[in-house]
């Protein structure tokens, strides 16, 4: 199931993306494309169609973009995590580099500080993340 914004303050658009980012992966997305399992990639897709592009210059520093590290809570339980969120290749769960292809990651990508994603998790339940700090 494709995330949903809960809380949006740009009215127009869902989620921001600066346009370097957009391109890389946008062509991550085409390299992919023949790959077996490509659930993620559906879902990365679908939160770029969404996404307002502005140039890396423009872009808010309290925005998820690739390389940053952002702060979350979970709403349901009250756990916080720390996550960077990179490229598939870059990925390390010990190192807390999570896959933009990874649902945290490509539900993360683009929001702002203050805003929260929920999305169905496979055994039924609705997972909530609240996005607290991006550095």
């Amino acid at each position: 199931m494709t995330p949903t914004l809960v809380s949006n303050p740009e009215p127009t658009h869902s989620i921001i993306v600066c346009a370097d980012d957009l391109e890389r992966l946008e062509r991550l997305i085409a390299a992919s494309g023949r790959r077996r399992d490509v659930g993620p990639l559906v879902a990365l897709q679908d939160e770029l169609d969404r996404a307002q592009v502005v140039d890396a210059s423009e872009l808010p520093d309290d925005v998820v973009a690739m390389h940053s590290r952002v702060h979350f809570v979970d709403e349901a339980g009250g756990a916080e995590e720390t996550v960077t969120v990179v490229y598939p290749f870059e990925a390390d769960a010990a190192l807390g580099r999570v896959s933009v292809l990874a649902p945290v990651g490509s539900a993360l990508l683009g929001l702002r500080v203050g805003q929260t994603i929920a999305w169905q998790v496979p055994n039924g339940g609705t997972r909530r993340l609240r996005v607290v700090a991006v550095g």
